[in-house]
Order: structure tokens, then sequence, then C-alpha cells
């Protein structure tokens, strides 16, 4: 799940010994010796280095919020040719039908993950991010498991529900009315009974409605569920069809429209938005959201809770896109979303490129040596990542995210060591970037743990 954390103050200096364990062969991995901060230099101070700087303050902010907008107009165009193609399978439940809704789905996650990067700094999308991609999630609040191979929280009185079997809902002493399942019913159900894991919308509830449960553990495979899920009379399998037709329906209804609301909220010329509240602060406090935004993702959220948490567990129920295998293009994507902000630059889904003022403009200008460091860190992150890709669609022996964190996976675990070094290494000089741009204190997310 999108976890919900307090802020962590990452110490400035950060460390030099950096080790992570696959838990099975108790062999660590050192990550390089991330660059620690240099102090303050008064002559490189952004008032004296910006008295007739290349690049506006304005025009940096502006950008940012471009960014943005692109970033999640391309997630609703990919969330609405997702609802498209699920529409087409409950009309005609066929395996070529259901293999269209999961490439869409796969499709939609690429823009998507790009635009996490703007969670963590602005309030209105970590606000609203839950109800779409939270995770991991208890898959039996929602439709049928085997019971055999089901783990979930403890304690969740919903991980058993199984909306789509049931009209009515017991927990916490409450009983829910389900006999009509539509979009707001669904939100209302996201962490019912006060269990985090009880999600009921969202990229990971389509995906499981898709995919269905992945039973193969470690193993190679994803999810193998059948069209015939969704089909009518006879031909139905697993029960209540018509219900899991209707729950796949509501939820990418609410998606699209959980988007579009967003969407709105970085439009240009819009009084009331997010965006005109944005564009109206000083531009060292959108400095200071671009920067821990970055920082936050790479350090807490995807080093930690996404990678490093499941590596050392040995755990794929903590794989982020677990019922297909996709974990690590969600992992590729936010490294690429990180990227994006510093440079300014953005493939949109069309293939057409956004690029504009950057932060990287100011800091080239500022101290150049320190801007083409972290260039090259966000390119050396980005291609772990990329590695990471690579190994997991290969043509021969793919190895998948969750195959590279079993127990005796030494490979698997040093792929994902070298991308989780190269994350804190980044996040060092993203904090190097903060002082030279005007921001006092950063402070980048850690999500509590140590690196």
């Amino acid at each position: 799940m999108a976890v919900r954390f307090p802020l962590q103050a990452l110490a400035l200096a950060i460390s030099t010994t950096f080790l992570l364990t696959a838990c099975s062969d108790d062999k660590q991995t050192s990550a390089p010796e991330a660059s620690a901060p240099e102090a303050p230099v008064a002559e490189q101070s952004l008032a004296s280095a910006t008295e007739s700087p290349a690049v506006a303050p304005a025009a940096i902010v502006n950008h940012y919020a471009d960014l943005a907008l692109a970033t999640f107009e391309d997630a609703l165009t990919t969330a609405k040719a997702l609802d498209a193609a699920t529409d087409a399978l409950i009309a005609e439940p066929t395996e070529e039908n259901l293999a269209a809704a999961r490439a869409a789905w796969l499709q939609s996650r690429v823009p998507y993950q790009q635009s996490e990067v703007f969670r963590f700094s602005n309030a209105v999308v970590d606000d609203w991010e839950g109800q779409l991609n939270a995770w991991p999630l208890d898959e039996g609040l929602i439709d049928y498991v085997k019971a055999d191979d089901y783990q979930h929280a403890l304690g969740n009185e919903g991980a058993n529900a199984n909306i789509i079997a049931s009209t009515e809902l017991n927990v916490g002493g409450e009983t829910l009315d389900l006999t009509t399942i539509t979009p707001d019913l669904l939100a209302s159900l996201n962490e019912v009974g006060g269990s985090e894991a009880n999600v009921a919308t969202g990229y990971h509830a389509i995906e499981f409605l898709l995919w269905g449960q992945d039973l193969n553990g470690f193993g190679a495979g994803a999810g193998e569920r059948k069209a015939t899920d969704y089909a009518t009379g006879e031909a139905c399998t697993n029960g209540n069809c018509d219900r899991r037709a209707a729950y796949l329906d509501a939820v990418t209804d609410l998606l699209v429209s959980d988007l579009n609301w967003m969407v709105d909220q970085w439009k240009p010329g819009v009084d009331s938005n997010y965006r005109a509240e944005l564009t109206a602060l000083e531009p060292t406090a959108v400095y200071q959201k671009m920067l821990f935004g970055m920082g936050s993702l790479s350090l807490g959220e995807l080093a930690g809770e996404r990678m490093k948490v499941a590596l050392e567990a040995n755990s794929y129920e903590d794989e982020h896109d677990c019922f297909s295998d996709n974990t690590h293009n969600s992992h590729y994507y936010n490294a690429l979303g990180i990227q994006n902000v510093y440079t300014g630059n953005y493939k949109r889904v069309d293939g057409t490129e956004l690029s504009g003022a950057s932060l990287a403009d100011l800091v080239g200008e500022i101290k150049p040596e320190l801007n083409q460091q972290l260039i090259g860190q966000l390119d050396a992150s980005v291609a772990a990542l990329g590695h990471m890709k690579e190994i997991a669609e290969a043509a021969e022996n793919p190895v998948a995210f969750d195959m590279m964190i079993a127990p005796e996976n030494t490979q698997g675990a040093e792929i994902i060591n070298n991308a989780i070094s190269a994350l804190v290494e980044q996040t060092g000089s993203i904090e190097q970037v903060a002082a030279v741009v005007g921001v006092d204190s950063l402070e980048p997310d850690d999500a509590g743990h140590q690196f």
C-alpha cells in the first residue's frame, strides 16, 4: 500500500556504509560511498550567483506545473484506454479481450508511476493517491482467493470478506450494504475496519481483477485468471461473474474520475485550483517541493519501502505489482519520474517530448560541477533499474522481481542492491542541490529505514 509514515529526518551526511542483506545467504552487498554534502560557500550563494540568471525562477516553477499536468494527462489518457478495454472484456469475455485489458493496464502504469514524484511534497496529490495506488492489499476483500496460499494482514476482519460474493459486509460491528456495486461504494470501503490492507480501489484492485492471485511464489509466472470469470450463464467460472463485471466496471470508472480531478488541479488559468496556489509561492518554496519529492521517492519509498523491505524479508507479498509481475517497470518509471523533475524533460505517451526551464538549468549556472554530478547519478539510477527491467523482460530465462528476492538468489539481490545504492547516492546530491538553490533544510523522507 502507499504507506503513510511520519516524516523522518535524513542526516545531511549520508552513512558511508550501506549494507543490505539477502536474508537466506547472510551475504552483504555494499553500496558505493555517498557524497557528503559540502559546507555552504558564501561566494556561491543563490543571491550572488543569480543576479541575472539565464533561467527565470518563475519559468522553473511554471514548467514544474506543466510537467505534472502532462504526466497526469497521460495517466488519464491511458486510464480511459484501460476503461474501454475492460468494458470490451465485460461485453465479450474472451481470452483475447482479457489480454488486451491486461496490456492496457500495463500501459497505464507507465505515466502514472512517473507521476509519483509529485506526491510527497504536494499534499493535494498525497491526500488523493491512496485511492489510486494503495498496496499491498488483502485481495480476499475483493474476490475469491486460494485459501491455502493466501497471506493477509493479521487481525484484518475484511481479509476474506469477498465483496463480489457478498451483499453485505460486517466489519468492526457495522453492517454495510453491498447490494449495488458503485464507484462511491468501493471508495467508501478503502481501509474499512481500520486496516490499511483493505484496498478496494485503484490500479492494484484492477490488477487483481485482471490477473488474479499470483500463486507461483518465487517461481516464474504471474496470475492466471481466466476470461470466463466474466462470462454469463453456465460459462461463468468461480461464481458471481455478473458482480465481478460490475466491480471491474465501477473501479475503472472511478480511476478515470479521480484522474480527471487531478488533471484539473494542474491546469493553467484556473484561479481556484492547486496550480494557482503553487505558482503564487516564492520560487524557493517550490524548489523545496521539487527536491523533497525527488529525495523522498528516491530514498524512503523506492529504495526503502518498495525494494529494501521486500528483499530483506524475502517477501513477494511486498512486491509492488504483485499480481502481474510488472514491479520492475513500476520501479523503473518511478526513477524516470525523479529524473524528469530535475531535468525538466518528459517523454509523453504519444512520443512527443516536453522540455523547459529546470532546476538543472539553475544549478548549472550556480555550481555546474554539482549539476553534472547529480545528472550522472540520475542516469545511473535509471540505468540500474533499467538493468532490472532488462533481466525481468529477457527473451530467455527472465527473472521477475519476485524471483530476484528469493532467499537463494544472490544475483537478484545484487541487482536490487545496486539500484538501492544508486538511489541513496543521488539523494545525497539532491540535498546538496537544495542548499545551492536556497532551500534551508530539505530532510527527505527515509520512511524510517537505515541506509
